[in-house]
């Protein structure tokens, strides 16, 4: 006996040796399983999907996996109403529910708690936003206001990127791709125990993607190659508390063509390869406590850098740190809180371009939040759920975003919902202080005219007004079905206002200026439905079929002179329509297709496309599993966006093989 006690303290647990797993079969997650799944990023809260009062998609590791997808912008298209655009090699556009724009403002994207959203430029960069696939444990994709808990950037919908615990990613992997188009792709990761309370993984990461095609065939300067690695550490503290420490380093190279006017030797104007660089680091802290109530408290705290250089184009430095508190406790049997207090602060250094500045160059900024949320049962059946963010920014002062929603669950099997929100999207700097010359224009008596735009320093928050309702059902136990229809109303929208034109001489040579200023003299009008089931056909077979309806209608304040304003409703699909396959041909052979349709953009000259990728798997054993995938199926090349400073290029059909070995 003793002799065993002795073996047992030497001997390794059995989670050390065990390799990572792969995820699970989707044919063999019942529907009920999938209504069932555990959402935050409605309330902060865990809540069954089934039960929220909000437009949810839960993009799991199993769907990530089977997707053969490379990338978050390619996951993202598996969510309805999410409009994603493929612009060049390195770039997207990507929005929710319209609006859609390479600087689409209206979307808040989250990493583990950490917003990606850059504050200074109202935007995500979505080429550094690199997380492993293989780590990802879901993405929650809310379309519709989410400000109440999210506060002033997430006016369309929040993007919340979920990683595994560290605990799930025992032991190694080790993945390599190549094909037509990612030329070179490789992660090495590993992760064991810390002592008896904490575990770990550890990541390096390398890709390389190549040029692609421009419209008239050549090769663009769009290539794409970088490096990234990180670590998660998972700590059990004790019975009531845990600790997560996370952080990241990401460098990447890219290149676009840019048209561009040279600001420091005007008339000159002109067509270039820009190459563009990315560092990114970030560092993650996370405390839960759990109370002797059973109420639990989280601290958030998270610091942020962020510099890219994209040769004369702009060269930008941020510094963002962020401490975010929330609390949620049951208080007696009908209510349920969640409560929260929040402060960020960031720091920029942005220099001029070649024709691009953002003035001060140089500036700080600090944010102040607070949120409250009450989920109150008026029955057993039936929830209302009431809340407001409060929120202190540097541009416009104090802003609110109220929110209201009423749940009616008359079974487990049905859901009836309908919600009603404010949102607001807080102004940046480049909305502030943005100096750029944007076309020269020749003039009759030989002389010539710049384009300039100039932001507002009165700049005002985009408001919007939303109104939802929907349903769920698990209508047997073969069928689910969840719908969402809303109406949505929006005020103060950015627009381009001509201004009187003015003669000067600096910088030489003597030339006209011709202004527009950033203005908030518009308003819109969406409407529309998003549709989703899941249809299990047989034990080895499951489809699941999408529908995305968007209409949008754009009005003129009738003091503005935007005429292009109107235009943008045709920036974005009004139908789109998918569907995907899963089928088990044999127990370790899977097939896997997605066929999607998304609906011409007017605006852009887009036409209509229909694309469709496909994916067999092969595993061998428990521990390796071959892939080959073929995207953009149907059609040699087509063109998904467009933006006139940017060289538009085509998504082209491309193929290629993945091997992974877990050990």
């Amino acid at each position: 006996m003793i002799w065993c006690e002795i073996e047992l303290s030497i001997t390794p647990p059995e989670p050390i040796r065990a390799p990572q797993t792969r995820p699970r079969d989707l044919t063999e997650i019942s529907l009920e399983d999938l209504m069932n799944i555990q959402v935050t990023s409605v309330s902060k809260k865990e809540q069954k999907l089934a039960k929220t009062g909000a437009a949810v998609y839960v993009i799991s590791q199993e769907d990530i996996h089977r997707s053969g997808a490379t990338n978050i912008p390619d996951l993202l298209r598996m969510a309805p109403g999410v409009d994603v655009a493929w612009l060049d090699a390195n770039r997207w556009a990507i929005s929710i529910r319209g609006f859609n724009s390479i600087y689409a403002n209206k979307v808040l994207v989250v990493v583990d708690g950490r917003t990606v959203y850059i504050d200074s430029n109202s935007n995500v960069f979505w080429d550094q936003q690199d997380v492993p696939l293989e780590d990802i444990d879901h993405i929650e994709v809310i379309r519709g206001p989410g400000g109440t808990v999210w506060g002033g950037h997430a006016v369309n919908g929040v993007i919340n990127v979920i990683t595994k615990n560290s605990k799930a990613t025992q032991g190694g992997l080790v993945t390599a791709s190549t094909g037509s188009e990612e030329t070179a792709e490789g992660l090495v990761q590993y992760g064991g125990k810390i002592g008896s309370k904490g575990a770990y993984r550890a990541f390096g990461r390398y890709f390389n993607v190549e040029n692609s095609r421009a419209a008239g065939g050549q090769d663009a300067a769009d290539g794409w190659h970088g490096s990234h690695g990180g670590f998660r550490s998972d700590w059990d503290l004790s019975p009531k508390d845990n600790l997560t420490v996370q952080g990241d380093l990401f460098r990447a190279g890219e290149g676009q063509t840019v048209t561009t006017v040279f600001s420091n030797a005007l008339p000159l104007h002109g067509t270039l390869n820009d190459p563009i660089s990315n560092a990114t680091s970030n560092i993650l802290g996370r405390w839960n406590h759990t109370l002797t109530n059973g109420s639990d408290t989280s601290l958030l705290v998270v610091y942020d850098f962020n510099h890219r250089t994209a040769a004369g184009q702009v060269d930008e430095t941020h510094h963002k740190a962020e401490l975010d508190l929330s609390h949620h406790v049951a208080l007696g049997y009908r209510n349920n809180v969640v409560w929260g207090l929040g402060y960020r602060f960031e720091a920029d250094d942005i220099r001029p371009g070649y024709a691009m500045q953002i003035l001060p160059p140089r500036s700080s900024r600090s944010l102040f939040s607070a949120f409250i949320q009450d989920e109150i049962k008026l029955a057993d059946s039936v929830a209302l759920t009431l809340g407001s963010k409060f929120e202190h920014n540097a541009f416009t002062g104090f802003e609110y975003e109220p929110s209201v929603q009423l749940v009616w669950t008359p079974s487990d099997r049905h859901t009836l919902w309908a919600s009603a929100a404010r949102a607001v999207r807080q102004p940046a700097l480049v909305d502030s202080g943005l100096q750029a010359d944007l076309a020269i224009v020749p003039l009759s008596n030989g002389s010539f005219g710049v384009r300039t735009l100039l932001g507002d320093p009165n700049v005002q928050t985009d408001q919007l007004r939303d109104y939802e309702a929907g349903y769920r059902s698990q209508l047997n136990r073969r069928l689910s079905l969840d719908a969402a229809a809303f109406w949505s109303f929006y005020g103060r929208l950015q627009t381009m206002e001509p201004q009187a034109p003015f003669f000067t001489l600096n910088p030489g040579p003597p030339h006209l200026v011709l202004p527009r200023f950033f203005g908030n003299l518009a308003r819109a009008q969406n409407y529309g439905t998003e549709l989703a089931a899941n249809w299990d056909v047989n034990g080895r077979w499951r489809i699941s079929p999408q529908y995305s309806l968007l209409r949008m209608s754009i009005a003129r304040d009738p003091s503005s002179q935007d005429s292009s304003i109107e235009q943008k409703t045709g920036d974005s699909p009004a139908h789109q329509f998918q569907v995907r396959s899963w089928l088990k041909l044999r127990n370790n052979l899977d097939w896997d297709s997605t066929l999607m349709y998304v609906s011409a953009l007017s605006d852009l000259a887009i036409p209509s496309y229909v694309r469709l990728d496909t994916r067999l798997g092969w595993r061998l054993g428990e521990f390796v599993e071959l892939s080959i995938v073929g995207q953009n199926l149907m059609r040699a090349r087509h063109v998904e966006f467009s933006d006139p400073r940017i060289r538009q290029t085509e998504v082209e059909r491309s193929v290629f093989g993945k091997v992974t070995w877990r050990f």
